[in-house]
């Protein structure tokens, strides 16, 4: 079960992570997710436990429990809404200007 973790300190390893829900079963993966332009954490991340039973006890655990000084929320992560991966939008086309009767075909 992918796991989502928010109002983490903004020092918080991926470690740390691994190691508090760790106390709970088995950590297939952990990622904090970071700012591109500065490479400092977002503040939120990501923890998978390949048994759902085990992820729901990590959550029911941990969820408005402090680490590192900071009160985290802990839940089950949904998908995003609309079903498109690929975050953002596309970008519309320019704008060209000028008259359209003036154009040559």
């Amino acid at each position: 079960m992918n796991i989502f973790v928010t109002r983490l300190d903004f020092r918080t390893r991926e470690e740390d992570l691994k190691s508090a829900f760790a106390q709970y079963g088995e950590v297939s993966s952990v990622k904090i997710v970071m700012d591109k332009m500065t490479g400092r954490s977002k503040g939120y991340g990501f923890v998978e436990m390949p048994s759902d039973d085990d992820a729901m006890s990590a959550i029911n655990a941990l969820n408005e429990t402090e680490l590192q000084g900071k009160t985290i929320i802990v839940k089950k992560a949904e998908p995003r809404e609309g079903g498109n991966s690929r975050p953002g939008g596309g970008g519309g086309g320019g704008f060209r200007g000028g008259n359209p009767r003036n154009r040559r075909f």
